[in-house]
């Protein structure tokens, strides 16, 4: 499709027969050497060789895709080699991130796994990652990056390979440890479909994003994100913290505070000791008004209680209306149904007064007419 004398890669104008200039898509071939964290790829095997080019080429024409993973790079990529540089571990772990939850935080599958890494409820709890009603921390990039390179650090020193730790990393240890008894080479291993590829996508994630200009992409500089910043403050809290008033005491929004705090998953802090973060600079303001805010937070556990009971009033019309014309969504409550009882009943002391009443008219007219009310007495006691 390229014109003598155009290099691989590089787009040409084609004509088409309607007289209109096309651009050619540009074709890219795979790398023909690769290593995973320094562990050769056999790309010399055909078949090992064309299903890396599979994810290789499904990676390197979603265009949007790579120049989302190249801005987010630019906030988390820093962070996490710094880190792994700590741990003594291999840099090519951080495109493992990238593969899991394309470097967004509050990621989560169908199956139950959740955050940047995606930790299965089971496995976060074992590397203490904590999971509570109000907090789950496998959502939260720091805590849940580390407990990560733990886990791989820990996969690979129980199977001395990395390649083979990362592929455990994504189907669990039973699969893995069924195929080693025939080989421990992964390229050669019969597993599940994903993690057959989770291993070579991750390949062409790090051959794309190792060298995004040789693809073409070039992010100009300053369109990357940047990294976020945020005061952390320290807090024990003896009762659940309403997220808005953390966000009013620094200055900025609920949405905001669920930004800087991926971990807690509903508009309140729950109870206990732990750190928040908030926007920069609004740390010390929140530390100061910390013992105001929390005595808002207690002041206003009744009011919502108030509020309840005034929802039950706004619903009480409903109740004198046909059954049939009442919103299905607004079922009365039982509070609701005994206030109905209670007036059904006094409407029905009303009327029974009003017939007394009447009878009493009755009364005085048989007391003007003595023979009357005893010729009806009489009757009465006939069979």
């Amino acid at each position: 499709m390229s014109k003598g004398g155009e290099g691989a890669g590089t787009p040409s104008v084609l004509q088409a027969r309607s007289g209109h200039a096309i651009m050619a898509v540009p074709y890219y071939p795979p790398p023909a050497k690769m290593d995973l964290c320094g562990e050769v790829v056999p790309l010399q095997n055909q078949e090992v060789l064309e299903r890396f080019d599979k994810e290789f080429t499904l990676v390197v024409y979603n265009h949007a895709q790579v120049y989302l993973w190249l801005k987010r790079m630019e906030r988390y990529f820093p962070w996490i080699e710094e880190r792994l540089r700590s741990y003594g571990l291999p840099d090519d772990l951080k495109y493992v991130a990238v593969v899991e939850s394309d470097l967004v935080s509050n990621a989560c599958s169908p199956k139950g796994a959740a955050g940047p890494w995606q930790f299965m409820p089971a496995t976060g709890s074992a590397y203490g990652l904590s999971q509570t009603d109000g907090c789950d921390e496998r959502y939260d990039f720091e805590r849940a990056t580390e407990c990560a390179f733990r886990y791989l650090n820990d996969l690979y020193k129980r199977y001395r390979n990395w390649t083979v730790a990362i592929a455990t990393y994504n189907c669990g240890d039973k699969r893995i440890q069924e195929q080693m008894r025939t080989t421990r080479d992964y390229y050669a291993m019969r597993l599940p479909t994903e993690t057959e590829r989770y291993v070579l996508r991750i390949l062409a994630v790090k051959a794309v994003l190792g060298n995004p200009g040789a693809y073409g992409y070039n992010l100009p500089k300053g369109q990357g994100y940047p990294p976020i910043k945020a005061d952390r403050v320290n807090v024990s809290l003896s009762c659940p913290l309403p997220m808005h008033a953390v966000a009013e005491a620094t200055g900025t929004t609920v949405r905001e505070i669920q930004r800087l705090n991926p971990a807690l998953r509903k508009e309140e802090i729950p109870r206990g000791a732990r750190e928040i973060k908030v926007p920069e600079g609004q740390g010390k303001g929140l530390e100061r008004s910390l013992d105001s805010v929390r005595s808002k937070a207690v002041t206003e556990e009744p009011s919502r209680t108030g509020e309840s009971s005034g929802n039950d009033e706004d619903e009480t019309p409903d109740l004198q209306r046909s059954p049939d014309t009442i919103a299905p969504w607004k079922k009365p409550s039982s509070k609701t149904a005994a206030s109905a009882a209670s007036g059904e009943k006094q409407v029905a002391r009303k009327a029974g007064s009003r017939k007394a009443g009447g009878s009493k008219t009755g009364a005085i007219a048989k007391k003007q007419s003595p023979e009357v009310a005893k010729s009806q007495a009489n009757k009465s006691k006939k069979p």
